[in-house]
């Protein structure tokens, strides 16, 4: 380094054309001194003949009402020392790009802006609507529910949602205590539950678990299944997972319902309705509803698995579909995809599994208010709002899609559909449909109704 520090020192000022001496031969001489940029810019100005005035600074990026918070700013720097500057076609070309992004990214951000503020209103709206209703089903209807329940207004204030600090109590009245219920009998059977289960901890005697009308191995395996099937109640929420707040309490339910109902027992479905009137009831008040739904001609066909009631629901639900969507019936029936693939899930859980809880919850409202008809009118409302895509799908497309129904869908779009769904068929409704269906005879039956697999 010393060497070459010191040569480089004694080294005198000679011409261009002087020999020098290089690591491997010999070459002319160079100056490695650092140029200014006045001296670039005037050589590149010499070389091309143009010359460039910057914009002074004042006039470049002052008075901007938005900068966008990215490295988009960038196309308006100068270059650096060592480059050549600018030319004024590209300096005016660079301003341009930089003002036409500018102006598209205002464009969005206003849009965003807009959006969100459409939002909040629609959602400061919405709870305007649940407070004021609120107080109308608090104050007028629930005080005089017997006189107001079947009211034309009380009808149309139902159909646009329960507010959710009254939906337990309106639906604990709209289902009833047909089965006499009481919170003292709740106790009982979850007593006899209780000790089952400890009774299945320690032995596995067949006597210490028969139950009139059931049988043992019957009887076991249905309490065994409520414990795996609550872990696959709405994982999303966690709240009924084992060490859950819910957990516990959506066990008692089941068991208890498990050893009230001994001929119906635990089936897979029943924990998704149960674990949404806890969400909505005390413990006793869920247990009462739960029972009480559950011996709706509907679902105790269903929980049941009566096959030849289940096939009834599907040809009524049929003649309506062929009413209302004819094409897509068509084209259901071109494959033969029978109403079974996709309605028992949704009629099991009373949609609570398939739809988005929030969603859920106001069909369920409705069908307070309906009955079972209201559940196979929600089932058309979903092909209805589908049908466009569905009419594009084979078999396995359609059952795929049916059997997970998309995340976005809205209780707007859904309950437009719905409401255009015309549950009437040759001045015939679903409860004259369905009962000029129980008088058809067997073979009335296989020619209207789909097979059924067990």
């Amino acid at each position: 380094r010393n060497f070459f520090t010191k040569r480089t020192k004694e080294l005198k000022p000679a011409v261009q054309s002087a020999p020098g001496w290089k690591l491997f031969g010999k070459v002319p001489p160079r100056e490695n001194l650092p140029k200014d940029s006045k001296i670039i810019q005037q050589e590149y100005e010499a070389r091309t003949g143009r010359m460039y005035k910057p914009p002074p600074p004042s006039a470049r990026r002052k008075n901007i009402e938005f900068e966008p918070l990215s490295t988009t700013a960038l196309i308006l720097e100068d270059r650096p020392a060592n480059l050549p500057a600018k030319s004024v076609e590209e300096a005016l070309r660079h301003r341009q790009e930089y003002d036409e992004m500018v102006a598209e990214a205002k464009k969005r951000e206003i849009k965003e802006a807009h959006k969100r503020k459409k939002i909040m209103r629609a959602r400061f709206k919405q709870e305007e609507n649940i407070a004021s209703a609120m107080v109308i089903w608090v104050n007028e209807i629930l005080p005089n529910w017997e006189g107001m329940r079947a009211t034309r207004r009380v009808r149309e204030l139902w159909w646009q949602g329960l507010p959710p600090s009254v939906r337990g109590k309106v639906w604990s009245l709209a289902v009833g205590n047909e089965l006499n219920i009481t919170p003292e009998l709740y106790e009982i059977f979850l007593s006899r539950a209780k000790e089952r289960w400890k009774s299945f901890s320690e032995t596995s005697s067949e006597n210490d678990i028969e139950d009139a009308g059931a049988s043992v191995a019957d009887r076991e395996a249905s309490l065994e299944l409520i414990k795996l099937d609550i872990s696959r109640t709405f994982p999303s929420l966690y709240i009924f997972q084992k060490g859950g707040p819910y957990h516990d309490l959506l066990h008692s339910v089941l068991g208890a319902y498990t050893c009230y109902r001994p001929d119906v027992g635990y089936v897979q479905g029943m924990s998704f309705i149960a674990a949404v009137l806890i969400l909505n009831l005390e413990e006793a008040d869920a247990f009462i509803a739960f029972a009480n739904l559950l011996n709706k001609p509907c679902q105790l066909a269903f929980f049941r698995v009566d096959h030849s009631m289940m096939l009834k629901y599907f040809a009524a639900f049929e003649v309506f579909f062929e009413e209302n969507l004819p094409k897509l019936f068509l084209h259901f029936k071109s494959y033969s995809l029978t109403p079974d693939i996709y309605l028992i899930d949704w009629i099991f859980t009373l949609y609570s599994k398939s739809l988005p809880l929030d969603l859920a919850c106001r069909v369920w409202d409705v069908f307070c208010r309906d009955g079972e008809e209201f559940l196979f009118r929600t089932g058309l409302g979903i092909l209805r709002l589908y049908e466009d895509i569905l009419l594009q799908m084979d078999f396995i497309h359609i059952a795929q899609f049916l059997t997970k129904l998309p995340e976005d869908i809205t209780s707007e779009k859904l309950f437009s559909c719905i409401a255009a769904i015309q549950m009437q068929n040759s001045n015939k409704k679903w409860a004259q449909v369905f009962a000029s269906l129980m008088k058809d005879n067997k073979e009335g039956d296989k020619n209207h109704s789909p097979a059924l697999k067990s």
